[in-house]
């Protein structure tokens, strides 16, 4: 018994003193740390077409599933600058081959408050591309795109035939 008594009283003596090294501090710090990838999305656009180009003030507004949670550039590149002929994008004697348009694009950023950016491009500017900037806000709540079209280039109007046109936006972190 007297062997078990000595065991007991070295365990106890033998316990660190860590209960009185936490109970004498006054503050603690603790790192805490995470990260949330950066991430961009644009929706799917579908094709627009205009029909009957010979009809005046034709235009098409279409909302664009859209968000960027980190502050942006959007660029808007168009492939011809106007909607242009298949075969003939100068046209033919008096009857032209493209038909300018203008380009708009409106979407609310937060900042935390939400604020509208908008701009409007002659499709002339988007040959070398417009560019958009979200101001250091992010875009949660989508987009709406708008496509005015403008004056025939010929002096008779426009040729007959397809015309088309390639725009491509481009979304870059800041």
């Amino acid at each position: 018994m007297r062997g078990f008594l000595l065991a007991c009283v070295a365990a106890l003596v033998s316990v660190p003193a860590f209960a009185g090294e936490v109970q004498s501090a006054r503050s603690i710090d603790i790192a805490v740390n995470g990260t949330i990838p950066a991430q961009c999305a644009i929706g799917a656009i579908a094709d627009l077409d205009f029909g009957d180009l010979e009809r005046r003030g034709l235009g098409i507004r279409t909302p664009v599933a859209f968000s960027c949670n980190l502050p942006f550039n959007m660029t808007i590149k168009s492939a011809n600058g106007a909607l242009t002929h298949a075969s003939m994008p100068r046209g033919q004697g008096p009857f032209g081959g493209q038909l300018p348009y203008t380009l708009g694009v409106q979407m609310p950023v937060r900042h935390p408050a939400v604020q509208m950016v908008s701009r409007t491009f002659d499709s002339r500017q988007l040959l070398s591309g417009g560019v958009i900037s979200s101001n250091g806000g992010i875009a949660t709540d989508n987009m709406l795109l708008s496509v005015e079209l403008g004056t025939p280039s010929g002096e008779a109007g426009l040729l007959a035939g397809e015309y088309s046109e390639t725009i491509t936006i481009t979304v870059t972190p800041i």
